[in-house]
């Protein structure tokens, strides 16, 4: 076989290698693109930004912080949730809270130990700045079915339902008044995360804290599809740069 006609099949084997790295480079932006948009998309159909308006839930999130709510239906919200909601009686900002109490639950506060009692049990906070007591004011209240009973994880400061319990709606919010669910916090870059879980009503009937929404995925399908798209345009200029070596 002479020099030329070996030159030649390797000249033709690097063509095909070529247009098949090309065809892979292609698929990977292709499907870079749908992963990259897709989540984008999906997060602007199931998130809302919102910020925390003042430290009644420190140290949970902080006044300022920018949070990503999971838009959902009141009627999906369980004891232990972080919350956005806006109420006419309560102002007419959004306000960030956690729910302690839903619809038929008797809310007592405060046991020996200083904790807040939901339909008899006690419940252990940790969240609670400072570690508690639970409330600095007593206070005892049946929660109206469709409503839930708001409080702020800064207890020694945050206005709450305890402020409102002689308000008509007896301190509790109509479920309906939910905009979103707390699933993470997004800026300062310092707080950024996924808000913490508690257990803490998980021994009550009905169960405690929901499970957190999709986001995870949406930002696994962001970072993969810029993974994708970033390492299929970077093909063509590395492989031109390899062959020159050659």
């Amino acid at each position: 076989m002479s020099a030329t006609t070996t030159s030649g099949s390797a000249a033709i084997r690097r063509d095909r290698a070529g247009r098949s790295g090309r065809m892979v480079s292609g698929l990977a932006i292709a499907l870079g693109c749908v992963l990259f948009l897709g989540g984008f998309g999906w997060a602007a159909l199931t998130y809302r930004p919102y910020t925390v308006p003042t430290g009644s839930m420190q140290p949970t999130v902080h006044p300022g912080d920018k949070v990503l709510a999971q838009k959902v239906s009141g009627s999906d919200v369980h004891r232990g949730d972080v919350v956005v909601f806006k109420d006419k009686l309560w102002g007419n900002a959004p306000l960030v809270k956690r729910v302690v109490a839903v619809g038929g639950d008797v809310v007592v506060c405060c046991d020996k130990q200083g904790r807040m009692t939901v339909d008899g049990k006690p419940v252990d906070e940790s969240y609670v700045r400072g570690g508690g007591p639970a409330s600095l004011d007593a206070f005892h209240t049946t929660v109206p079915k469709g409503e839930l009973f708001m409080l702020g994880d800064n207890r020694s400061i945050s206005e709450d339902s305890r402020v409102h319990l002689d308000d008509a709606q007896g301190g509790s919010v109509p479920a309906s008044d939910v905009k979103g669910r707390v699933d993470a916090l997004a800026w300062p870059p310092g707080h950024m995360g996924m808000l913490p879980t508690t257990s803490a009503f998980d021994a009550l009937a009905g169960g405690g804290q929901s499970p957190q929404g999709p986001l995870r995925w949406i930002v696994f399908m962001v970072i993969a599809g810029a993974a994708l798209i970033l390492g299929g345009a970077a093909y063509e200029p590395v492989a031109k740069l390899v062959t020159r070596r050659r």
